[in-house]
C-alpha cells in the first residue's frame, strides 16, 4: 500500500500528527503502532496508572525498558516505563498538564532553532488546549486536549500546599500562567464533560480516536516498525512486523518517525542512519553518517520520600484500601469524580534552590499514596509520597542498540548524576522536600517515614539518593534539532542530510524543559503538522 504520509509510532506526537494531517481529505495518512488502541479501562480510568506503571505482573500498555547500570546510582539499572499503545506515554502517565518555563523555549531559539521561541510556540499550545477555565492570552478553550482542575483532590494534597506556604513557597493555582514558581494542585488532561467525563484524555483519545473514521486515515496497531525503507538518502517507506509476518508500506511524500526519545534514535540506527562506530559495531551498513543520533539524552532524575499514615482518606493497599477504592466506582461512573478520577500525583511545586535564580530549577510532585520504586514495591496500608527532580540537568546520556535485532529493546544510558552539579542540586531539593513534609499542616498524616529515620547528614541523604533515585519519565533530546554538525534534525524537524524524512516527538528537544514533557510534545506535533503542510 502507498500513502502520502507514513508515521512510525502512535504516541503523543504520532497520534496528534496523524489526526492533524488527515484533516486534509486530499492526502492519505498511515500510522503504525506496536501497541493496542489505548481504549481499555485501565487507560480510561485515571487511577489505572498505578496498575500500568510497574509493568507487573504483565506489561500492560508499557514497554518496561531498563537502563544500563548507572555508576552514579551505585551501579543499579534504572527502570524506564514508556507507553505502548495509541497515545503512547499519555496513556499511562499522571495526566499532569505542564508546559515548562517560557524561557526554556527562548533557550531553544537562542541555540539556533528559529521558530521555537516562547512567542512562537504559545499559539500551538493554545491551539491544542481545551481548558475548562476558558480561554485567555495564555490558554485555549477549544482544542482537542481537554484540561481541567481536579474533580476531587485529597485533603492531604491541600495540606501539602499549605505546608509549602509555611516555608514561604507561595500558592500558585496555574503553573502555566504568568509565573511558574509556587505550590498548588496540578491541572490534568482529563475529560470534564460529555459521555467521557472523568476519563483520561490521552493524545489518542483527544486527537486520534475521533479521527479514525476518516477514509484517508489508516491506523495499524500491533505492528512493530523494524526499518525505514530508503532509496539512497530518500525515505520511501516503512518495514514492519505484525503477527509474525514482515510487511511494507510506501510513502509518496514523507516518512515521519514519532517513536519517542528511545524508539526514534533506535529506528534511525536500524536503518543505517547514525554514528559510524555504533552502526559498524552491530554489523549495520552505513546509509548516512549522522553522529548526533542517540546522543544528548536528558531526563529528570527523581528522588522520593514516602510516609506511612494512620489516615485512611489516602490511597491504600490491602483489604481496607481495596474496599475504599471499590466504593468509588459509582462516583467515577456517575460524574467522573472520586478516587478513581485522581492522577495520584495531585499537588506539586516549582521552586528555586537559590532566590537569585531567574526561574525554578526544582520540581516537586506530591502523591496521595505510597509510590515506592514506581509502585513496583508494594507497601500495605495507607501513606503518601513526595518527589523532587532537577529541572535542567547537566548530565548527558545516550541511546543506542543492544544488537541488530529490531525487536530488541534500545540500549539506554541516561548517565544519571554523571555531572556532580546534578547531585548537589538534588541533595538541596531533597532537604527542602523533607522540610516541607515536616511542616505542621502534614502532621496529621505523618506516621513513619520509609527508609530514612529522622534527621540525617548530607552524606547519608546523598547515599539514599544514589540508592533509590530514578526517572520521573521525561526523556528527551536524542534526535535534537539545531543548526550545528551534531544536530540530527533542523528546525523544520527534517533529518539532516536526508530527504522525505522527519522526526516529530520529544527526541527533537535540544534541551529538557523545566517541567513535565507531554504537553510540550503535543505542541511540537501541532507545529510540525503546519510545517509539513507548508512543505507540501
Amino acid at each position: 500500500m502507498t500513502y502520502d504520509y507514513l508515521i512510525a509510532g502512535g504516541g503523543s506526537a504520532g497520534a496528534t500528527l496523524a489526526a492533524r494531517l488527515s484533516e486534509d481529505p486530499s492526502v492519505s495518512v498511515c500510522l503504525i503502532e506496536a501497541g493496542g488502541e489505548g481504549r481499555d479501562l485501565l487507560v480510561r480510568v485515571p487511577a489505572g496508572v498505578a496498575a500500568m506503571l510497574p509493568g507487573r505482573p504483565t506489561r500492560i500498555n508499557n514497554w518496561c525498558f531498563e537502563t544500563v547500570p548507572q555508576p552514579g546510582l551505585g551501579g543499579r539499572k534504572g527502570y524506564q516505563p514508556r507507553g505502548k499503545a495509541l497515545g503512547g506515554s499519555s496513556a499511562i502517565n499522571a495526566m499532569l498538564y505542564v508546559r515548562g518555563h517560557p524561557s526554556d523555549y527562548d533557550d531553544w531559539a537562542n541555540l539556533g532553532c528559529e521558530g521555537w521561541s516562547w512567542n512562537d510556540v504559545l499559539p500551538w499550545f493554545r491551539k491544542a488546549e481545551g481548558n475548562s477555565r476558558g480561554a485567555d492570552e495564555r490558554h485555549g478553550a477549544d482544542g482537542p486536549l481537554k484540561v481541567r482542575d481536579q474533580a476531587s483532590p485529597r485533603a492531604v494534597s491541600q495540606a501539602f500546599v499549605e505546608a509549602c506556604g509555611r516555608l514561604q513557597i507561595r500558592r500558585n493555582d496555574d503553573f502555566n500562567g504568568a509565573e511558574q514558581e509556587g505550590a498548588g494542585l496540578y491541572q490534568v488532561t482529563q475529560f470534564f464533560d460529555g459521555p467521557n467525563r472523568g476519563e483520561r484524555c490521552s493524545a489518542a483519545a483527544a486527537y486520534l480516536h475521533p479521527a479514525m473514521v476518516r477514509p484517508n486515515l489508516t491506523v495499524i496497531t500491533g505492528a512493530h516498525v523494524t526499518r525505514i525503507a530508503l532509496d539512497g538518502r530518500r525515505a520511501t517507506g516503512l518495514h514492519y512486523r505484525r503477527g509474525g509476518r514482515n510487511e511494507r508500506v510506501e510513502a509518496r511524500r514523507e516518512v515521519i518517525v514519532s517513536a519517542g526519545a528511545f524508539g526514534s534514535p533506535q529506528l534511525l540506527l536500524l536503518s543505517g542512519i547514525g554514528p559510524a562506530d555504533e552502526l559498524q559495531s552491530h554489523g549495520l551498513a552505513i546509509t548516512h553518517e549522522l553522529p548526533g543520533v542517540g546522543r544528548n539524552l536528558q531526563d529528570h532524575l527523581d528522588f522520593t520520600v514516602s510516609w506511612k499514615s494512620r489516615r485512611t482518606d489516602l490511597f491504600g493497599v490491602g483489604l481496607r484500601g481495596g474496599l475504599a477504592l471499590a466504593g468509588q466506582v459509582g462516583a467515577w461512573r456517575r460524574d467522573g469524580s472520586g478516587h478513581l478520577a485522581s492522577p495520584i500525583a495531585e499537588a506539586g511545586a516549582f521552586v528555586k534552590s537559590n532566590p537569585a535564580l531567574d526561574r525554578p530549577d526544582l520540581q516537586l510532585h506530591f502523591c496521595a499514596g505510597i509510590v515506592d520504586d514506581h509502585t513496583r514495591k508494594i507497601r500495605l496500608g495507607f501513606g503518601f509520597s513526595s518527589h523532587v527532580c532537577v529541572l535542567r540537568p547537566f548530565s548527558r546520556g545516550t541511546v543506542g542498540l543492544l544488537d541488530a535485532d529490531p525487536l530488541s529493546a534500545p540500549r539506554i544510558d541516561p548517565a544519571f548524576l554523571s555531572d556532580e552539579r546534578d547531585a548537589d542540586l538534588l541533595l538541596k531539593g531533597a532537604k527542602l522536600m523533607r522540610d516541607i513534609i515536616a511542616a505542621e499542616p502534614l502532621a496529621p498524616y505523618r506516621h513513619k517515614e520509609l527508609y530514612i529515620d529522622g534527621q540525617v547528614s548530607d552524606a547519608v541523604l546523598t547515599d539514599h539518593i544514589r540508592a533509590r533515585a530514578d526517572t520521573i519519565y521525561h526523556p528527551v533530546g536524542t534526535c535534537r534539532m539545531g543548526v550545528d554538525d551534531e544536530a540530527v534534525t533542523d528546525p523544520q524537524l527534517r533529518v539532516r542530510g536526508m530527504q522525505g524524512l522527519r522526526v516529530v516527538d520529544a527526541s527533537v528537544m535540544p534541551t529538557l524543559i523545566g517541567g513535565n514533557t507531554n504537553a510540550p510534545t503535543i505542541m511540537i506535533a501541532e507545529k510540525a503538522a503546519a510545517l509539513i503542510r507548508e512543505t507540501a
